[in-house]
C-alpha cells in the first residue's frame, strides 16, 4: 500500500543526498530544539473548542468557520507553506482521499501563513480541490498554540535552499505553524488531533478517516 509514510521515506531517500551534512545536522538540531518546547502538550487539546475564524482563500474570498460548521464537520490542516516538500506530499495525499472525507459530511480546509498568491500557485500546481487559506502572521494558529519561531541558526540554511519566508509570508517574523491536523465537530469541539514537532512525521490517513 502506497501510504503517506512510504512517500515520505522515498522523499527522504531522494532529498537527503542532495543536502550537505552540515545542513542535515542543523535541521536535526532545529527539530530537537522544537521538541523541547512541548507544543504538543501546550497546544489546543481534544475536547476543547477552537476559536471562530474568517480567513482569505487563494482568491482573496473570506471563508468563515461558522458557515462551514452550520452543516458540516471540518478538518483543519495547518502546513508550513508551498515551499515545504513534506507539506506538498501531505496535501496531495489529502486530495486523493478527499472523496472519503466528503462522504463523511466533512469539509477539508488547509491553512498556512503564506500569501494568497503563493497559495493559489501551490493549489493549481497540486490540483487541490479544497480551500487553501492564508493565516496572516499566524494569528489564528497562535490562538491554537501551534506557532514557533524559526531558530536563527537554521534561517541561513533555508535561504541557501532558496526558501525566503519573508517572500512567502509577507513579513519578517520567521514564524511558522507546527504541521497539525484537527477534526472539529459542528460545535467547534476538537475531536481528533495530530501534531508532531518533527515536520517529517505526518498524519496516518487511515486513523484520520476513522476519526470522522
Amino acid at each position: 500500500m502506497n501510504t503517506l509514510s512510504m512517500q515520505i521515506e522515498k522523499l527522504n531517500s531522494e532529498l537527503f543526498p542532495q543536502l550537505t551534512q552540515e545542513t542535515l545536522k542543523v535541521f536535526g538540531q532545529s527539530i530537537q530544539d522544537l521538541k523541547t518546547k512541548s507544543i504538543e502538550q501546550k497546544s489546543i487539546q481534544i475536547g476543547e473548542k477552537i476559536p471562530e475564524f474568517s480567513l482569505p482563500n487563494a482568491y482573496g474570498e473570506m471563508i468563515d468557520s461558522s458557515e462551514i460548521l452550520k452543516k458540516h464537520k471540518m478538518i483543519l490542516v495547518f502546513y508550513r507553506g508551498g515551499w515545504c516538500p513534506y507539506c506538498n506530499l501531505e496535501l496531495n495525499f489529502l486530495q486523493k482521499n478527499l472523496p472519503g472525507i466528503s462522504n463523511k459530511n466533512t469539509v477539508l480546509v488547509a491553512i498556512s501563513p503564506q500569501s494568497p498568491g503563493h497559495s493559489l500557485t501551490m493549489a493549481e500546481r497540486n490540483k487541490l480541490e479544497f480551500e487553501v487559506l492564508t493565516d496572516f502572521n499566524n494569528a489564528f494558529a497562535e490562538k491554537l498554540g501551534i506557532v514557533f519561531q524559526l531558530q536563527d541558526f537554521v534561517i541561513p540554511c533555508y535561504q541557501d535552499l532558496g526558501i525566503n519566508l519573508s517572500d512567502y509570508n509577507k513579513n519578517e517574523n520567521n514564524t511558522l505553524p507546527v504541521p497539525a491536523i484537527f477534526v472539529v465537530d459542528k460545535d467547534r469541539v476538537v475531536t481528533y488531533k495530530f501534531l508532531d514537532a518533527n515536520y517529517m512525521n505526518r498524519v496516518d490517513m487511515e486513523k484520520l478517516l476513522q476519526a470522522l
